[in-house]
């Protein structure tokens, strides 16, 4: 005669449940995200492309993963201030950040949050 324990059963039948919430989680992670970033793809590209004169203020990077043996990714992200004052920051691509320094002055294109380019005026 055996005897089960009632904590055990429990486990056993609650592990389907947990599988599937857990499951159900990463899926609707993975979906809102999806929706987000469509959502902006589509903010932006109802929005005009604008040609305004500017100055980089600020550049800053962000970095994340990297932990054991997964590598790390770097964002990176430029501060613009248009001539009435108003600072607009945009993530740039690594090459941009790299060519360019606070104090630059010139022509950004961008359109919404979207970066577009960046026409330095020649010193």
């Amino acid at each position: 005669m055996s005897f089960s324990n009632p904590i055990d059963n429990l486990m056993f039948n609650m592990m389907p449940f947990l599988v599937f919430t857990i499951f159900a989680i990463v899926i609707m992670v993975f979906v809102t995200s999806l929706v987000k970033g469509l959502a902006l793809f589509f903010k932006n590209n109802s929005k005009p492309i604008r040609q305004v004169p500017a100055r980089i203020v600020s550049r800053r990077t962000h970095v994340w993963g990297g932990s054991g043996s997964l590598a790390s990714h770097t964002s990176y992200y430029v501060t613009f201030e248009y001539e009435d004052g108003e600072r607009l920051e945009l993530p740039v691509r690594e090459q941009f950040y790299g060519l360019n320094a606070e104090g630059d002055t010139g022509i950004l294109n961008h359109q919404g949050t979207r970066f577009i380019g960046f026409e330095r005026e020649k010193i």
